[in-house]
């Protein structure tokens, strides 16, 4: 109880500190992340798969798993965008599986609760509108520096809100079930988990309610995130810039909501489930290696 009292005591004292700096009107920061997820490709029917072909998909889903991003921030909205990088030669790149579902901007703003994303699924358009849904954080008392920043420990449990590859589970193995086996193509459960983990570490230096990607709402710029497969690393932080810059909202698309678009993507995932899953046991295309 000694040490959470201490540490309150901290935050408070850093949080109170900070705010005088960031009390201009036209605040703006911009922090930068790198975004790294892990794939159990056994889990996406890859059982049978040599250990060869295994690390030529890895390899060109590279840039799918392992991304960059910036957050550009006021005290009430942010935008988060992929940044764009060239590919090296002969790479699968965004041409390949990870390009037919590339994300673009995501508008948080923490006052209206408002989410837009631009989003392309497979050569689709889609404008997601949604509302900014709360987070439940519980705040504990473990401190550790990020860079020059003090941070603060925070968890919560969550329910995914899209489609999340990396817990996608392939089809199964031969010789099961057959009954069992459509039982769980055919279940939701399948492609992503009811609930998931999260750590947060956030820093009252910079007392915004923003964070990177879906996360927002603790007292201070969410500077790491520990979610189920995902870590998203806060590398840099630039406060008010010379060149500010405007944050608008996405327009382009198909206008649906969050659940729509997963169920969306959740159908097209299962068809190609299906559809390579009992491929595997040959390596691929053509049977090849």
């Amino acid at each position: 109880m000694k040490k959470l009292q201490i540490t309150i005591a901290l935050l408070f004292t850093v949080f109170f500190t900070s705010s005088q700096l960031f009390a201009q009107d036209d605040f703006q920061g911009k922090a930068y992340y790198m975004s790294k997820t892990t794939m159990d490709l056994d889990q996406f029917g890859g059982q049978d798969m040599s250990a060869e072909r295994k690390k030529q998909i890895q390899e060109r889903m590279k840039s799918f798993l392992e991304k960059e991003f910036t957050l550009t921030f006021s005290k009430s909205e942010s935008i988060y965008k992929e940044e764009e990088k060239l590919e090296a030669p002969g790479a699968g790149g965004r041409r390949g599986f990870g390009g037919s579902m590339a994300g673009g901007p995501k508008y948080k703003n923490v006052q209206t609760k408002e989410m837009l994303q631009d989003q392309e699924f497979f050569g689709k358009q889609f404008l997601v509108k949604d509302e900014l849904k709360p987070i439940e954080w519980q705040m504990g008392t473990e401190t550790k520096k990020i860079g020059q920043y003090m941070a603060f420990k925070a968890t919560a449990t969550i329910e995914p809100s899209g489609f999340d590859i990396s817990s996608f589970r392939g089809r199964r193995g031969r010789g099961q079930n057959n009954d069992t086996e459509k039982d769980s193509t055919n279940s939701n459960e399948s492609a992503t988990p009811k609930t998931i983990e999260v750590v947060a570490w956030y820093t009252p230096q910079i007392p915004v309610n923003q964070g990177p990607d879906d996360y927002w709402g603790l007292p201070g710029l969410i500077l790491e995130v520990n979610a189920d497969r995902t870590t998203i690393l806060c590398t840099r932080i630039v406060l008010n810039p010379s060149d500010k810059e405007i944050i608008e909202k996405p327009k382009k698309g198909e206008e649906v909501t969050q659940k729509e678009y997963t169920e969306i993507t959740t159908k097209k995932m299962e068809e190609m489930r299906e559809m390579y899953g009992g491929r595997g046991g040959r390596g691929g295309r053509g049977g090849r290696n």
